[in-house]
Order: C-alpha cells, then sequence, then structure tokens
C-alpha cells in the first residue's frame, strides 16, 4: 500500500459477494487497496481493533445477527468510515444505520462504479445518501437533539461557534443550503479549491466538536448557522 491508498476493511457473510468485492477493490487499484476481510459478526469484532483502515464496508446482516450492534464497536476502536452495503430494504433499519454512525447506504445490486464512488465519498468525509432519504435522515438527527420541539435559545456567551472566521461560517452556510451536495459542488460554490474546502472544514469540525458534514448540518440547523 503506498499513502495514497484507501485501505478498505471488507466484512461480508456471502463469501461470493467477499470476493467479489476483494476483487473489484483490488481492481481499483493504486487508489485503493483491501485492508482486511471479515466473513462473521465475530470476525469483524476481533479483527477490527487489530486493522488499519480508512474505509469499512459492512453488511447489514451477518448470519442472522444485525451489524447496528457492530457499528458503535467500530467507531469506539477505529477513525475508519463506515458505508453500509447491503440488501436490506427496510427504510426504518437504513436510517437506523445512518443514526448509529454509517456515513453511506448503498444496495448490493447498485453498478461496481457506484460502490467505488461511494467509498471515496465517504473516505472524504461526504455523506452517501439518496437524496430522497437525506431530509429524512436529517430530521430524525434533529428530532434526536430535541431541536424540533424547542424553540431557539439565546446564543450562549462562549459556544463553540462563536470562535469561527467570517470565511467558516460562509463554508458552513454552503453545507446547510447544498446538504447533499459533494464536496467538490461545494467548493465550486464557494469558489475555492477542494483541498481548501477540506482543510476550512477539518478546521471547523475541531472548533464544533463534531466528526462530519452530516454532524456539522445538524448542529448548523440547531444553532441556526445557515445564514451568514
Amino acid at each position: 500500500m503506498t499513502a495514497q491508498n484507501i485501505r478498505v476493511f471488507l466484512v461480508d457473510d456471502h463469501p461470493t459477494m467477499l470476493w467479489g468485492l476483494e476483487r473489484l477493490i483490488e481492481g481499483a487499484g493504486p487508489r485503493m487497496a483491501v485492508a482486511g476481510t471479515a466473513s462473521s459478526f465475530d470476525e469483524a469484532q476481533a479483527r477490527v481493533p487489530q486493522m488499519t483502515a480508512d474505509v469499512v464496508v459492512l453488511d447489514m446482516d451477518l448470519g442472522g445477527r444485525s451489524s447496528l450492534e457492530l457499528m458503535p464497536f467500530i467507531r469506539e476502536r477505529s477513525a475508519a468510515q463506515i458505508l453500509v452495503l447491503t440488501g436490506v430494504r427496510e427504510q426504518a433499519t437504513l436510517d437506523q444505520a445512518m443514526l448509529s454512525g454509517a456515513r453511506g447506504v448503498l444496495n448490493k445490486a447498485a453498478p461496481a462504479q457506484q460502490v467505488l464512488d461511494a467509498i471515496e465519498a465517504v473516505h472524504r468525509g461526504e455523506v452517501w445518501l439518496e437524496g430522497k432519504d437525506l431530509g429524512r435522515v436529517f430530521s430524525q438527527l434533529l428530532q434526536g437533539q430535541g431541536a424540533a420541539a424547542q424553540p431557539a435559545q439565546p446564543k450562549a456567551p462562549h459556544a463553540p461557534h462563536d470562535r469561527l472566521t467570517a470565511r467558516e461560517r460562509r463554508v458552513v452556510a454552503c453545507v446547510v443550503a447544498q446538504s447533499g451536495g459533494s464536496n467538490a459542488a461545494l467548493a465550486d460554490r464557494l469558489c475555492i479549491a477542494e483541498h481548501t474546502l477540506r482543510n476550512h472544514l477539518s478546521t471547523i469540525y475541531q472548533k464544533l466538536g463534531v466528526r462530519n458534514r452530516l454532524e456539522l448540518y445538524v448542529y448548523a440547523v440547531k444553532h441556526q448557522l445557515g445564514e451568514v
């Protein structure tokens, strides 16, 4: 592996699917490489603490056990982003995957190139979710934080977002306005380079105590940071 590889850890209990994913990732080299595999819930749980991966591609159903139970374990022990690749179609289950820490959900029937695109997107910190599902998931996140039912509160004198610069506030406002847009689209709207946008987002995440654009969106809406 080189420093440029996206290291992908694959978890699926279907041998044929796991084999196919390995071939797909290997064929996408040098931009991606397989960092390891697991074919069961218990095997994944055993290997996660030792794995070195940027993205975990995770099947939702592992031998009758839901991967929803595995996601908090992965998040506590790894900085890897989680992409759910599943045949499950129950919308409530897929929404719960996002609420449990996944950064993307993709059906196993998706074309191979779409799988690779999704891996790259979640690796960049973007959310991979169909546009029709974004609003519903964001709404559930906000309701979980009590934002929908509570009136707006006066801004605290030392709130984390008080530390944002004017430029960073403009970036946050753009994230709110283009919640489902790619980093490239946001950078284009802000008239800056994509790597400059990523640098701004990293600083904003650190200042606000969030980890990705999904959590940034929720924070921004809750604290009314959608306008500059």
